[in-house]
């Protein structure tokens, strides 16, 4: 009886503690929802920013690059930092960037002014994303695909949802509109403030997690060091197509079938939540099957959908964007948490490292399609990209690290 008294206490705790685990996981999703939301309002805007500034599409790809750069230069410094000394409240302060940005970007009436804002939204996304990752690492209970997966899938929601509230509030009504996402953006900084008072209270309980990781595979240094550059050269297979599909794909569809922006839009939003089921689907499946299989199936793949999307109709172009999505999409949790599995104890830095090679990526990607559509033609532009997913096949050189645990 005294056992069972004795007992009944820490399994309440345990519970609890179960609970605030979960609940800390679903509060970094939704924040990661409004993130990439408004984060995804910038290449929303290419047509508006296009038509009211006379852009050319060189310009729209420096916007890009300006964005991502800013973004992928600072991520893995952060993250480097925060492994050392957590801010609890970082989350917070990377969201008071994007809303500045956003405010600038309400009133950016010259390119030069439109650079500066997507810079300051750019730094707010390279403090957030290598301290949340981190957090839901740390909160994922041993099933860390399954937590970067409930974490991704809300930056890909949020992504796949900014370009149909752009079409249906700043494409009809404006670029002044985009003020009124700044209240996302407020609601962010509240929930951000909880996380971090969650952070600052509940230490204990997240270090010796990240303790036990430690020293879990027999792999040496070059073999480390080989694994990850694989997967960098993945990384790169991925965004720079990304890169294709969400900076010109509304350009594509409205230069090759004659539709309306705000329709184009919303074969861009098809898109972006396919990338969203993806993202969800990529981590669990990892979890149990193993992340090389996962990271193998998710880019070579998609390689027959990219190949034929450029040559099929309007209707077909949209079930392969769909395919595209769902499969190129369930890569980066994978690619990720199998990184972090490579280095363990460095969870911040891995994490602000790919998170910013994929960001860079992209904006190298998309100022350099940008570069080769004006000299070409938009279509070209996919006709070169559907190749970039056969690099997919060097995941074979990975080492599967579940036999190379100790």
């Amino acid at each position: 009886m005294a056992t069972m008294l004795t007992d009944e206490p820490k399994v309440v705790a345990e519970q609890a503690a179960r609970q605030t685990i979960l609940s800390i996981l679903l509060a970094l999703s939704f924040t990661h929802f409004l993130n990439d939301m408004l984060q995804s309002l910038i290449p929303a805007m290419y047509p508006v920013l296009k038509d009211s500034l006379k852009l050319n599409f060189t310009q729209v790809g420096l916007i890009t690059f300006t964005f991502q750069m800013s973004a992928s230069v600072l991520q893995p410094l952060v993250g480097l930092y925060t492994d050392k000394k957590p801010k609890a409240f970082s989350l917070a302060v990377g969201m008071s960037f994007t809303l500045i940005g956003l405010v600038s970007l309400s009133m950016s009436h010259n390119f030069y002014m439109v650079l500066v804002s997507v810079a300051l939204v750019g730094i707010g996304s390279a403090v957030f994303h290598p301290e949340a990752s981190r957090l839901a690492y740390m909160a994922s209970g041993g099933k860390h695909g399954m937590a970067q997966s409930l974490f991704q899938v809300g930056g890909n929601a949020g992504s796949s949802l900014g370009p149909l509230l752009a079409a249906m509030i700043i494409v009809p009504f404006g670029q002044f509109n985009v003020i009124w996402f700044t209240l996302a953006a407020l609601v962010a900084i509240i929930v951000m403030i909880n996380i971090g008072k969650w952070y600052q209270n509940n230490t204990h309980l997240i270090k010796p997690k990240q303790v036990k990781l430690i020293a879990e595979n027999n792999l040496s240094n070059s073999q480390v060091l080989f694994s990850l550059g694989i997967l960098l050269v993945l990384i790169f297979s991925k965004y720079f197509y990304m890169a294709s599909m969400t900076s010109y794909y509304t350009f594509y569809l409205i230069d090759r079938f004659h539709i309306s922006v705000q329709s184009a839009q919303v074969y861009l939003f098809i898109f972006l939540f396919a990338v969203a089921a993806g993202t969800f689907i990529g981590g669990p499946v990892g979890d149990k099957i193993g992340r090389k299989y996962v990271i193998w199936i998710s880019i070579l793949g998609v390689a027959p959908f990219s190949l034929l999307l450029p040559h099929v109709n309007l209707f077909w172009t949209a079930v392969m964007s769909v395919f595209i999505g769902v499969i190129l999409s369930s890569a980066f949790s994978a690619i990720l948490v199998y990184a972090q599995e490579l280095v363990p104890g460095k969870v911040g830095m891995i994490a602000g490292l790919f998170f910013g090679l994929a960001f860079g990526m992209a904006g190298v990607g998309s100022a350099l399609l940008g570069k080769l559509a004006d000299n070409t033609s938009i279509a070209y532009v996919y006709d070169v990209c559907a190749y970039l997913p056969l690099i997919g096949i060097l995941t074979g050189l990975l080492p599967n690290l579940e036999k190379h645990k100790k």
